[in-house]
C-alpha cells in the first residue's frame, strides 16, 4: 500500500512541485527573514525587552488589518493558475490588471483603519515605554501598505505562471536592502539621524516599495521578451472580474485576518504580562513563523499545481499535487519540532543577550514544538483546496478552533491557572491540532468529489464554492 501511495500521489509530482514550491518557499523565508532581523536589530538597543515587545505589539496589529488586503489577492492564485493552465494568458491579463484596481481602492481605506489602533493602545493600559516605540513604528509600517498589496497582486501573477524564480529575488535582495535600513535607520549611520525603533518601520516600508518595484519589471520584461499580450490587454477595470476575485479571495481574507488576528489578542493580553513575557512571545513567534514559512509556500505550490491540473480537467493531476505537498509540509514539520524542542535555548539567544528573555522564550518554543506538524498540514491543505476553488472552509476552521476554542482555553490557563504567556500558547497549540486535522480530512474530501466526478469544477461555479 505504501509502494502504491508513493508511486501514485507523490514521485510522479515530486519534481514539478518542487520545482515550483522551492523558490517560493526560498521566498516565503526571505519575507519571514525581513521580520526576523528587525526583531534581532532592534533587540540590540539598550531597553532590548522593550524594543523587541514594541515591534511584537506594532507588528502584529498592523498586519491584522493589511492581511485582509493580501487576503483578497489570493483569489488571483485560483484565477490567475486556472486561466494558466487552460492556456487562456488573456485571461490571467485580465485578473492582473483588475487586481492592481483593487489595490488602489484598498489601499487608503487599510491605512485609515490601521491608524485607528492608535487610541485602541493607549486604552490598554499597556508599559509607557513600550507603548511610546510601538505607536511611531506601526506609524512609519502603515506607509508600506500600497507597495505591500501591489507586491501581492504580482506575486500571485507571476506564481500563477509558474514564474516563482522572480518573487525569489525580489525577496532575498529586499532583505539586504532591509539590513542596510535597519543599521542606518535604527542607529543613526550614513549621515541619517537615529530613529531607534521606529527606523526598522522605514526600513521595512522601503524593502517594501523595491520589491513590488522588482516585480512589475520583471511583469514587463517577460511581456516584452515573450510577447504574452500584456501590454494590450484592456487597462480599464472590470467589475465583473473584480467581483469574482473578491468573492474568491474574501473568505481567505478573512481567515487570514482571523488568523492573524488571534495572535493579535494573545500579543495583547501577554503584554499585560510585562516586558520580558511580551519579548519572549516575539521571539518564539517569529521563530515558529519562519517554520510556517516552509509549508506556507508548499502550499503557494499546491494552489497553483491543483488549480492548472483543473484548469486542464485533469483530477488525477490536481489529486497528486495536494498529496505531494502535505507529504513535504509534514516531512520539514517534523524535522522542525525535533528542532524546536531540543534546542530552544540556542535560538533564544540568537535574538537577544538578556537571560531572562531566553529563559521565557524556552517554554513557548517547547509549547511550540507541539504544533509544528498540525501547522504544516493546515497551511499545505488550505493552499491546496484554494486551488480548488473552495476558500471557505479554512475561513470556517479559524473561526471555530482560533476563536471559539484556543483563545478562551488559552486565557483560562495564562489568567486562571496562572500558568502566563505557555498558557495562552497551549490553548493556541490546541487549536492548530484542531485545525489541521480537520482540513486533511476536508481536503481529502474535496479530493474524492472531482477525482469521482472526472471533471473540474466550471469557472462560473468557483465562486460559489
Amino acid at each position: 500500500m505504501l509502494k502504491r501511495l508513493f508511486m501514485r500521489y507523490i514521485a510522479e509530482e515530486a519534481r514539478p512541485m518542487l520545482a515550483l514550491a522551492t523558490p517560493i518557499v526560498l521566498a516565503e523565508l526571505g519575507w519571514m527573514t525581513m521580520g526576523v532581523v528587525d526583531t534581532m536589530m532592534v533587540g540590540r538597543q539598550a531597553s532590548s525587552a522593550v524594543a523587541i515587545g514594541a515591534v511584537s505589539l506594532g507588528s502584529i496589529l498592523y498586519y491584522v488589518v493589511a492581511i485582509f488586503g493580501a487576503g483578497l489577492m489570493l483569489g488571483l492564485d485560483t484565477l490567475v493558475s486556472r486561466s494558466y493552465g487552460a492556456g487562456d494568458l488573456e485571461d490571467a491579463h485580465r485578473s492582473l490588471v483588475n487586481g492592481v484596481y483593487l489595490s488602489l481602492v484598498l489601499a487608503p481605506v487599510l491605512m485609515g483603519a490601521i491608524r485607528l489602533w492608535e487610541p485602541v493602545l493607549r486604552s490598554l493600559h499597556i508599559q509607557q515605554p513600550v507603548l511610546d516605540q510601538a505607536i511611531p513604528y506601526l506609524r512609519a509600517l502603515n506607509w508600506s501598505t500600497l507597495p505591500l498589496l501591489l507586491y501581492f497582486v504580482f506575486r500571485r501573477y507571476l506564481q500563477g505562471m509558474n514564474l516563482a524564480k522572480p518573487v525569489m529575488f525580489s525577496l532575498i535582495s529586499a532583505n539586504a536592502i532591509n539590513l542596510m535600513g535597519n543599521w542606518a535607520f535604527i542607529y543613526g549611520h550614513l549621515g541619517f539621524r537615529a530613529l531607534g525603533t521606529a527606523g526598522s518601520g522605514w526600513a521595512t516600508c522601503i524593502s517594501r516599495v523595491y520589491m513590488a518595484s522588482v516585480l512589475l519589471a520583471y511583469c514587463v520584461y517577460y511581456d516584452v521578451r515573450y510577447k504574452t499580450g500584456l501590454r494590450d490587454a484592456s487597462r480599464w477595470p472590470n467589475m465583473p472580474r473584480v467581483w469574482r476575485l473578491v468573492s474568491l479571495g474574501f473568505p481567505a481574507a478573512i481567515q487570514l485576518g482571523l488568523e492573524v488576528g488571534i495572535f493579535a489578542v494573545a500579543t495583547a493580553l501577554i503584554s499585560k504580562l510585562g516586558a520580558v513575557a511580551l519579548a519572549s512571545h516575539q521571539i518564539a513567534l517569529s521563530t515558529a513563523s519562519f517554520t510556517y514559512m516552509v509549508p506556507l509556500g508548499i502550499g503557494s505550490a499546491a494552489a497553483v499545481r491543483v488549480g492548472q491540473a483543473l484548469g486542464r480537467r485533469d483530477p488525477g493531476a490536481a489529486s497528486r499535487a495536494g498529496w505531494t505537498a502535505l507529504a513535504l509540509g509534514a516531512s520539514f514539520m517534523t524535522c522542525a519540532a525535533a528542532v524546536l524542542w531540543l534546542i530552544p535555548g540556542a535560538i533564544g539567544r540568537i535574538y537577544t543577550p538578556d537571560a531572562a528573555v531566553i529563559h521565557a522564550a524556552s517554554s513557548l518554543l517547547f509549547v511550540a514544538a507541539f504544533f509544528q506538524l498540525f501547522d504544516g498540514l493546515q497551511a499545505v491543505a488550505t493552499g491546496a483546496l484554494r486551488g480548488a476553488g473552495d476558500t471557505r472552509t479554512p475561513m470556517l476552521c479559524s473561526v471555530s478552533f482560533y476563536w471559539l476554542v484556543g483563545l478562551p482555553l488559552g486565557a483560562f490557563l495564562c489568567f486562571r491557572l496562572g500558568w502566563g504567556a505557555a498558557g495562552l500558547w497551549t490553548g493556541l497549540c490546541v487549536a492548530l491540532i484542531l485545525m489541521g486535522s480537520t482540513l486533511l480530512y476536508m481536503w481529502r474530501r474535496k479530493e474524492r468529489s472531482f477525482e469521482t466526478s472526472g471533471a473540474a469544477p466550471k469557472p462560473s461555479s468557483v465562486v460559489m464554492t
